[in-house]
């Protein structure tokens, strides 16, 4: 809590903290505690208020479903399914293959060239022999 709260909630500190104040200045603080008092419990009223008003429209709405034959579980099922998330996007299609040893690589063209690849290269076979 902070110092200011200590006090103000403490009697003999209040009292130690006022007590250079005069009688005016004293009755100024009271009428300014009281304004906030007040505006506390008309905050407070409101907002029972508003949740009465709630359960009011809530209550009216569950007459009217029941009137009508409506359940929940009716709303629920019509109720539109969540947004499916974006796949990360279609596979690149292969554009070469390489069967060596029996073993295939694949390989879209794009990022870096499998070792298969390049030594293929390296001994003067171009990409396009490898093309699909």
């Amino acid at each position: 809590m902070s110092d200011f709260l200590d006090i103000l909630t403490h009697g003999r500190r209040l009292q130690g903290a006022v007590k250079d104040l005069t009688v005016e200045e004293l009755e100024s603080v009271i009428e300014k505690l009281n304004n906030i008092i007040e505006k506390k419990h008309a905050q407070a009223e409101a907002e029972i208020q508003a949740q009465k008003e709630k359960l009011e429209k809530l209550a009216e709405i569950k007459q009217q479903m029941a009137d009508a034959g409506i359940d929940i579980s009716d709303l629920q099922e019509v109720a539109e399914p969540k947004a499916k998330r974006k796949s990360a996007g279609k596979k690149r299609p292969v554009k070469y293959k390489i069967t060596v040893d029996g073993d295939t690589t694949a390989w879209t063209g794009v990022g870096r060239m499998p070792v298969v690849f390049k030594q293929a290269l390296e001994s003067g076979k171009s990409l396009e022999d490898f093309a699909i």
